[in-house]
């Protein structure tokens, strides 16, 4: 079994000597110890997320040790965290655990045991509360975010390109006559396609965009940095790559012919809220199925969308 890492965050060099001591003692492991000595290192450690728990103390000198665990929960880190901390007031354990933390201990109060103990519970929770986000946020068929979560997610996107004026692009793609699928080959050869065509959009979007069922056979995708034209050429090369592979159910052998049609709208400073570039893709992509379908429209503000 390879070593899992323990990342401590101290400006405190005896604390790391003491932790990496108490930590080569521990009954389970193996266990690696890695260290950081300020705010800036600890954080860039912290979100890379390769640690299997990280010790972060309290005070990290004139630091925050929360706004750093704040920090990092904001970039996305799931690492459990457990604070360390001479002061045992009830208001700074609230504290810590309203930050994000696992689990929080006093240093005076910690041996090989207590820190031990506290690790093990602190991974076992973040597994626990890992597997609720995901059912919180995932959509169980597919395994692509879910309408709630991509709402979510699409509003922020909204905010940020209003701060700082950066473009982003939606996009709404559906599954041409999905329902004859279902109604020729049932219902699990019409989940067997949900999820090829799934795949494959997540496999050829960026890391940086996002994907989502959105409904039914609806499919949502916020394309990041990149206005309506751009979006279009990468959907219709995703079109393409679905047309040379077609969704084959082993057990049946049966092979599927797919085809999506596709409603763009880009953010637009113009629009009131995230809302109504939904109403604006939504528009373009019932277009794109009144023109024939296997088509991708792209939303013409304030006029009928176009192709």
């Amino acid at each position: 079994m390879a070593p899992r890492p323990i990342l401590l965050i101290d400006d405190d060099r005896l604390q790391h000597q003491l932790v990496k001591k108490i930590i080569s003692r521990f009954r389970t492991g193996p266990w690696e110890f890695d260290g950081a000595l300020d705010f800036s290192a600890g954080l860039k450690k912290l979100v890379s997320g390769r640690h299997a728990v990280c010790l972060l103390d309290y005070r990290l000198g004139k630091d925050d040790g929360l706004e750093l665990l704040r920090a990092a929960r904001v970039a996305g880190c799931t690492v459990p965290v457990v604070v360390l901390t001479a002061d045992d007031s009830v208001e700074v354990e609230d504290a810590a655990m309203e930050a994000g933390a696992m689990d929080f201990l006093v240093k005076r109060e910690i041996d090989g045991r207590v820190l031990e103990r506290s690790i093990r519970y602190a991974r076992k929770l973040g597994e626990t509360l890992e597997r609720l986000n995901q059912l919180a946020t995932r959509d169980g068929l597919t395994g692509l975010l879910n309408r709630r979560e991509f709402e979510r997610i699409l509003e922020e996107e909204w905010q940020r390109s209003v701060r700082f004026e950066r473009p982003f692009t939606l996009l709404l793609v559906d599954i041409d006559h999905f329902k004859q699928v279902n109604d020729t080959h049932g219902h699990q050869v019409g989940d067997e396609v949900l999820r090829h065509v799934a795949s494959l959009l997540a496999g050829q979007l960026r890391s940086v965009d996002r994907v989502a069922r959105y409904g039914g056979e609806e499919f949502a995708v916020i394309m990041v940095e990149s206005g309506c034209g751009a979006a279009m050429e990468r959907l219709q090369r995703i079109c393409a790559l679905l047309e040379d592979m077609p969704c084959v159910v082993g057990e049946k052998e049966l092979v599927v012919t797919v085809t999506l049609s596709a409603g763009v709208a880009e953010m637009n400073a113009s629009l009131p809220n995230a809302a109504h570039l939904i109403t604006l893709a939504d528009k373009a992509l019932y277009a794109a199925k009144d023109a024939g379908r296997n088509r991708i429209v792209a939303a013409q503000h304030g006029r009928r969308a176009s192709s």
